[in-house]
C-alpha cells in the first residue's frame, strides 16, 4: 500500500463531460501521468458520481485517489487547480472508507453480492407501498415495515441519499450507520435508528409478487428480491484524499449547519 507522503507518480481519470476532460487535457501537459497499475495515486476529475464510480472501479489496485470538482457540489473531491498538484497530493490526508456489502436474493434464487460506499437502499417497484421485516443481528426488529424504501447509510453517505430522506448526518470516527425509512407509513412513528457499524442488517420482502422491492448498493441495482444482507466490511477500505484544512470529515461536521 502506498502513502500519501511517497507519492511520485500518477495516473488520472475524468469524466466524459467537457470541463472534466478539459481538466484531463491540462494535467497531461503538465505531468507524466502513467497507467494506473503503475501510479502511486489517481487522481479523479469529475463529480461526486463519478468519484464513487472510480473508487469501485479501481478499489483493488491498491492506490489511494485524489479527487478534483469537475461537477457540481464536489463532496468528495477537492478544489480544482493543476498548480503544484505533486505538493498538494503528498501534503493531503487520507481518509479511509469502509465500504458495506450488500447480499441479495431475488426471487428467482439467484445470488448477488455488491460494494456500497454511499448506502445500500431498499425500494419498491409498484404503486404498492414495500412490506419488510427487519431482522438486526439475527434478531426481529420490525415486524411488517410499510413504507417506499429503506436504506443503510455510511458516515460519507450520510450526506446524500440517507440526508434528503430526513436521515441523520453521521460524523467520520463516530462507527455508527444511519437506518433510515423512505416514507414510512407504518409503524407510523418510527423514523430510524443509529447503528453500530458491526451491525449485520437483514431485510425479508414480504408478498414480493404484489410488491416487488429492489436493492441498490451505490449505482449496482438488483430488481425483485426477497432478502437482502448489509454488513460493514472492514478489510478493503477505500483511501480518499483530501487537502489540509478541506478534509470530509470537516465537511460532513459543517453540513450540519447549513442552511
Amino acid at each position: 500500500m502506498h502513502s500519501a507522503a511517497s507519492i511520485e507518480k500518477i495516473a488520472c481519470v475524468a469524466s466524459d463531460t467537457p470541463k472534466a476532460r478539459e481538466g484531463l487535457d491540462r494535467l497531461a501537459r503538465s505531468y507524466p501521468l502513467v497507467p494506473a497499475d503503475r501510479a502511486d495515486a489517481l487522481v479523479v476529475l469529475g463529480g461526486d458520481g463519478f468519484m464513487l464510480q472510480t473508487v469501485h472501479e479501481y478499489q483493488d489496485a491498491g492506490i489511494p485517489f485524489y479527487g478534483m470538482n469537475r461537477g457540481t457540489i464536489g463532496f468528495l473531491l477537492n478544489r480544482f487547480d493543476p498548480d503544484g498538484l505533486m505538493e498538494r497530493i503528498n501534503l493531503a490526508r487520507p481518509q479511509p472508507l469502509n465500504p458495506l456489502v450488500m447480499t441479495a436474493e431475488t426471487v428467482d434464487g439467484q445470488s448477488f453480492s455488491a460494494l456500497a460506499f454511499n448506502e445500500v437502499s431498499l425500494h419498491r417497484y409498484s404503486q404498492q407501498s414495500a412490506n419488510i421485516r427487519l431482522s438486526i443481528n439475527s434478531r426481529e426488529k420490525l415486524e411488517r415495515l410499510v413504507c417506499d424504501g429503506i436504506m443503510v447509510a455510511t458516515p460519507a453517505g450520510s450526506t446524500a441519499y440517507n440526508l434528503s430522506a430526513q436521515g441523520p448526518i453521521i460524523p467520520l470516527g463516530s462507527n455508527v450507520l444511519a437506518l433510515t425509512p423512505v416514507s414510512p407509513f407504518r409503524p407510523r412513528r418510527w423514523n430510524g435508528a443509529l447503528l453500530p457499524h458491526s451491525a449485520v442488517v437483514e431485510f425479508d420482502i414480504l408478498d414480493p409478487a404484489r410488491r416487488p422491492v429492489g436493492a441498490a448498493a451505490d449505482s449496482f441495482e438488483v430488481r425483485d428480491v426477497v432478502r437482502v444482507r448489509v454488513v460493514e466490511d472492514h478489510s478493503r477500505p477505500a483511501r480518499l484524499l483530501f487537502d489540509p484544512g478541506h478534509s470530509l470529515e470537516e465537511r460532513i461536521f459543517n453540513e450540519q449547519f447549513v442552511h
